[in-house]
């Protein structure tokens, strides 16, 4: 067995990078991401360099199984900035044989040039986000592209790169059950292998947020609805050959997001970029990092040398509660002996045996996992956890 200090070693090691730039503010989005009309791409490279090579001297001999780019946009990103980014990883760390690098794109910034000089640079699976294939929605949600766009944005994307996964959004405005399952089939009649599917959530300092408290925001489903579009998702996802790994994500079978389960399996990774948060083990010691939100604040940082704002050492309490919180996401649930010793005491009996008796969980091999019935109520089910 793995000792807690090598905790990590259970799920790897991957690196985010954050990409704060959009084209523009989306209405509902509350990611740390900014519009500014000038980007130096040249400064933001050696910055990101620079972080990478600090990290890399705390972490030498780690083999990096997964890259991530998100954002804000990432397809903002030049091709060289992307390349030189990868090249600095290569250089600084081992390479698994397979190690995913993902880059998350908008449909208005893609082409057919900027698609080949980032395969060309090591990227291998393309996250697209169209949001809606319904154009009175798009604009809704304050999207700049249209669903034709969108699609030949994914013919760009396809012919270049073997994975490609792309996201929407349900329980939109005015939205009808029969309605998003013609959206859903018309998506997974796509050539795509993964599908993120989210329900729209109006978060607290978002436009969409403001608007709701004015009572603005209009035609929004009630529990009831939004309880039928989340069986309507499964059912057909399922029908379509997509297992549902998590909460949101659906995959074929061998295209599931390995860095997102990197996430969901507790293991270790880097973030580096405005607002960035990582997971690192040093010295036997499991610490929470994070960098600064405002770009400007990040980049004056990681010029001089140090761009972390944050770096809290983790109980092994604290580790174990956030094991449960994302591992409890996975179909595949959380480990009890690895939870066991990270927290160095087992979870509450009674609290799980009445979650078993409500058939909201099950254990299996020692393992815990939520029943499809929990998973409607999951916030609910890993708050009982951890308040036991």
């Amino acid at each position: 067995m793995s000792e807690p200090q090598d905790d990590w070693r259970n799920a790897g090691f991957g690196i985010y990078i954050h990409w704060p730039f959009c084209q523009s503010k989306c209405p509902y989005c509350d990611f740390n991401s900014h519009v500014w009309a000038q980007v130096d791409q040249d400064r933001w490279l050696r910055s990101y360099i620079s972080e990478l090579e600090r990290y890399a001297a705390l972490t030498p001999g780690r083999v990096v199984q997964s890259v991530f780019f998100g954002g804000g946009t990432p397809s903002l990103m030049e091709p060289a900035t992307v390349d030189g980014i990868l090249s600095t990883i290569r250089r600084l760390w081992p390479q698994a044989n397979d190690t995913e690098v993902t880059l998350e794109a908008n449909p208005t910034s893609i082409d057919a040039g900027r698609f080949r000089g980032y395969a060309m640079a090591g990227v291998n699976r393309v996250s697209m986000g169209f949001q809606a294939m319904k154009d009175e929605d798009l604009r809704r949600l304050g999207r700049l592209h249209s669903v034709d766009e969108a699609l030949r944005a994914f013919d760009i994307a396809r012919n270049q790169f073997e994975r490609v996964s792309f996201d929407l959004i349900y329980a939109r405005q005015n939205q009808t059950l029969a309605a998003w399952e013609a959206e859903l089939d018309r998506a997974l009649s796509l050539a795509i292998d993964h599908l993120s599917l989210y329900q729209l959530t109006i978060e607290d300092g978002t436009a969409f947020g403001d608007r709701y408290k004015r009572g603005g925001l209009k035609g929004l489903p009630d529990e009831d609805l939004a309880a039928d579009m989340w069986e309507v998702t499964q059912a057909v996802t399922a029908a379509h050959g997509f297992e549902n790994y998590e909460v949101s994500n659906h995959a074929r079978d061998g295209a599931r997001s390995r860095h997102n389960v990197l996430y969901w399996r507790y293991g270790d990774y880097i973030g580096v970029g405005p607002g960035a948060h990582g997971r690192v083990t040093l010295d036997g010691q499991r610490h929470a990092v994070e960098q600064p939100r405002a770009p400007g604040k990040w980049l004056e940082r990681a010029e001089a040398g140090n761009a972390d704002s944050i770096v809290e050492a983790l109980t092994g309490l604290e580790q174990a509660e956030e094991y449960l919180l994302m591992g409890l996401r996975l179909r595949e649930g959380i480990d009890l002996d690895r939870f066991e010793r990270l927290s160095s005491i087992p979870l509450n009996g009674s609290q799980v045996d009445e979650l078993r008796e409500r058939k909201l969980v099950k254990i299996e091999n020692r393992r815990i996992f939520v029943t499809d019935q929990g998973r409607m109520l999951l916030n609910a089910v890993i708050n009982k956890l951890l308040d036991s």
